[in-house]
């Protein structure tokens, strides 16, 4: 009887995850877009998702520093593409190009990597309030 029951169980959880796998499939593969909600502290700009200066937009998945950098660069004028806290060829496009500019125009000396890190954080926050 017991032997049954979870035979019974099992075929029934196989059943359930084949189904809802296709859901959760589809639910990761369509984009959000997040709104930025902006603000200014201190002559930083800040879009409500993260306000720190250390952690490193991920390129795989959605992160609230992705969304704030996507923002941030939004704002400054250099296009990320789709704001949905993905920090992926777009988003590392429009970094690099704002790198570039500080570099060239303000006398900064960030790598030219796309990667807004600890160098590019104070930067781009300041920019994204300077430049609004």
């Amino acid at each position: 009887m017991r032997r049954s029951i979870a035979t019974a169980l099992t075929v029934a959880t196989l059943i359930a995850g084949t189904v809802a796998a296709p859901a959760a499939f589809a639910r990761t593969s369509t984009t959000q877009a997040y709104t930025c909600h902006y603000s200014v502290s201190g002559g930083k700009a800040y879009a409500g998702y993260y306000s720190g200066n250390t952690v490193i937009p991920s390129s795989t998945g959605v992160s609230s520093s992705g969304i704030e950098a996507q923002c941030l660069l939004k704002r400054a004028k250099f296009d990320p593409g789709t704001i949905d806290g993905v920090f992926g060829t777009n988003s590392k496009a429009a970094a690099k190009r704002f790198q570039t500019l500080m570099n060239n125009a303000f006398g900064y000396n960030i790598a030219i990597d796309g990667i807004v890190g600890q160098e590019t954080w104070p930067a781009l926050r300041w920019y994204a309030d300077y430049n609004a």
